[in-house]
Parts: C-alpha cells; structure tokens; sequence
C-alpha cells in the first residue's frame, strides 16, 4: 500500500457525493485567490472548493484528511506551485501521478520571478501581488479548464477575457493612486516579505519583519534594526496581515515609541489569503483593491476611500 493509498483509506469516511456525469466540474484549489479565479473562468460550468481559507497561511498549511479525500476525487486539483505550499508538495506531487493537478504559477518564466531569501534555489511564490503576473496565472488556469471541459472552451475563453480586462484595470488604478505617494514615504514595513512583487511592480521599498516563510523566526537584533528604519527614515506607518501574527509589527511600534518616534497601524493587509467569503474582499480583485487603496491613504497619497470600484468596505 502506497502512503497516498494509506491517507485515503484514513480518510474514507469523509468521501463527498460522486459528482453527476452532467453536473458541474468539481475543482479542488489549494488557494483562495486560485479558486476565485477558478470560479469567476469556469462560471457556472464548476464547482470550486478552496483548501485554505481566509486569514490561513499557506506556507505552514497542512492537509486534512477532508482534503486529502476532496483532492483525490476532484475532476481538477489547481495548487500555486513555487514551493508557497511548502508542507504539502510532497502529497500534490504524489496525487500528480494518478490525477488531474496543476500548478499554475510553475509556469511563469523565471526571469519574471524573484528569489527567496529563506530556501535556496527556490523563488519567491507571492506573484498575486503584481496583476501583470497573475494575469499569465489567470491564464494557466483557463487553460487547465479547457483541457478539462472542452466542450465549455467557447464560455471559458469569455470568461477569462473579461476577467483579463478586470486585472488590467486593477493594474492601471494601482499604477495611478500609488504614483501619488510621496517618494520619501514608498516604504512599506509588514510583518512578513510577501510584498516584494507589489515592490517591483510600483517602485516601492517593502520591509518585512519575517522573511518570504512565515516559517521564518524574527529576532531581537532583526526588530532592533527595523527600529532604527523607521526612526531613521521617519516612516511614520506599517502594517499588519490577516495571516499572520501582528506580535513583532507591535514590538516595532513599541520599539519605536522608546525613542520618541510615533509610528502607527497603517491597516490590515491581505497577504497569503484574501478576506472573507461573499465580500469584495473575498474576491482577488477586492483584496488588491483594498491592498492599493489602504497603503496609498496611509502614506500619504491620494485614493478613493472605497477604491477603485466603490465596493470596499468603509469603516
């Protein structure tokens, strides 16, 4: 007995209902931003059901039995690939061999892509951060899609160029509001490094506390140097992440505070996992939206309270 075949009996008593042969495609999605584009590309043709959800971190996630089970009887498992889902590769690769699993973000070309400071010869796997790059992943999904619905390929090409046109204008908004953030305050302080895409893309300095892992242990003398960053600088806002921990983004703050240095919450970012389910938020685009819109105002440039399509939310 192989050990994939060893997990599945373990989890037999979770096996969901047989999909009909004229119901939907039943795709399984490690990611929330996977399975929204999964969803929004397939429309009414799929059934879509994220692994990970709102405020959980990919890189530490590890398989249910549910989720061993689901993927297994999935007609399509999509997972990101560039080793974001660190704990589970070993059983996405093995499930490979038997089922229909792609990652999608494994094909990008390399000279696209950053380096990851924590795992040598890897590449930093945050690419949902910069449009430009999720739309080539946007596309790795249609093309999974098709390859497995042929006969919705007409549905599915229209599908994805609206949702294209979407991601354009999302990029072109980000361009714009950022733009409008004083040179000297284009620093962005999280509590991990998955920003450094949004970085590039919009020439912004991104400091994270954590490296690109949430894995990764920040120390005293990691927090002590960031203090003297913000003192330094006269950065006056940072930020906290919906998947990770906000202890050391606190200790900085304090930090700078027993200098005499006020620095604030600039707000909650989304960063491995998007907001809630039924809400903008909870969609890629809310969540870059909400993103864009919150770093522009708490720095000091100019966006729409309720950014690019009026639909976040206003506290």
């Amino acid at each position: 007995m192989t050990r994939l075949t060893h997990l599945l009996a373990l989890g037999a008593a979770f096996l969901p209902a047989t999909v009909s042969a004229d119901g939907p495609v039943n795709v399984v999605a490690t990611t929330g931003m996977i399975a929204d584009a999964a969803a929004v590309v397939g429309g009414e043709a799929v059934e879509v059901r994220a692994l990970m959800g709102p405020g959980v971190d990919p890189h530490a996630y590890r398989q249910t039995r549910s989720d061993i089970v689901a993927t297994a009887r999935a007609d399509l498992v999509l997972w990101h690939g560039l080793y974001l889902e660190a704990q589970m590769e070993e059983f996405l690769l093995d499930l490979a061999e038997t089922n229909s699993v792609i990652a999608v973000a494994e094909t990008l070309p390399r000279n696209r892509l950053l380096g990851s400071a924590d795992y040598q010869d890897q590449v930093d796997p945050h690419v949902w951060m910069d449009p430009d790059l999720w739309d080539d992943v946007v596309q790795e999904v249609s093309v999974a899609l098709t390859e497995v619905m042929p006969e919705h390929a007409e549905m599915i090409a229209t599908n994805t160029a609206s949702y294209l046109e979407d991601i354009a204008a999302l990029s072109a908004y980000s361009q714009e509001v950022l733009a409008t953030v004083p040179e000297h305050a284009r620093v962005l302080v999280t509590a991990h490094d998955a920003f450094s895409y949004f970085g590039a893309a919009y020439r912004f300095e991104v400091v994270g506390i954590q490296g690109i892992s949430t894995e990764s242990e920040a120390g005293l003398q990691r927090i002590g140097e960031l203090v003297d960053l913000l003192v330094e600088r006269d950065i006056g806002a940072v930020f906290v992440e919906s998947s990770v921990s906000d202890r050391n983004i606190r200790a900085l703050i304090e930090g700078a505070a027993s200098r005499g240095h006020e620095v604030v919450i600039g707000g909650e970012l989304y960063s491995d996992a998007m907001g809630e389910a039924g809400t903008y938020e909870g969609t890629w685009l809310g969540m870059i939206d909400h993103n864009v819109t919150l770093i522009t105002r708490a720095l000091g440039g100019n966006a729409p309270e309720a950014g690019m399509r009026g639909a976040l939310a206003v506290n």
